[in-house]
């Protein structure tokens, strides 16, 4: 694996939720995971969008029922993606230009992997 890629940075390990699922589920799954943000995935297993916890937040602001409102209704469509060959500083420059936290690493439609923003600062820890 080249080091320079986005592959290298990665997590593989990646939890979706379905665009059908309810926030209360959403919710559940990423507070189980610790997760701060997760792939919105149609049945095929591409990614529709992407949920945050700031997305959660203005969620539970607004006072909606999580057991009645679906992934779809509130995730961010369209999120960025990118071949996991992708250059490391490619990536990083899409990031901040885009003012985004949050890329998912896809071969295809098929989800390889998702990076977030605290993975390059991870990258500095030591």
């Amino acid at each position: 694996m080249n080091q320079n890629s986005i592959a290298s940075l990665m997590r593989r390990d990646v939890c979706s939720v379905g665009a059908d699922d309810t926030m209360q589920t959403v919710e559940s799954k990423m507070v189980a995971r610790g997760l701060s943000w997760v792939p919105v995935v149609d049945e095929s297993g591409a990614a529709l969008g992407v949920i945050s916890s700031l997305d959660l937040l203005r969620f539970h602001a607004d006072g909606k029922d999580a057991a009645k409102v679906c992934a779809w209704q509130i995730c961010t469509y369209r999120p960025i993606s990118v071949p996991p060959d992708a250059s490391l500083s490619e990536v990083a420059r899409l990031m901040v230009e885009a003012g985004i936290h949050h890329v998912v690493v896809s071969d295809g439609s098929a989800i390889k992997g998702v990076v977030s923003s605290l993975d390059f600062v991870k990258t500095f820890k030591d």
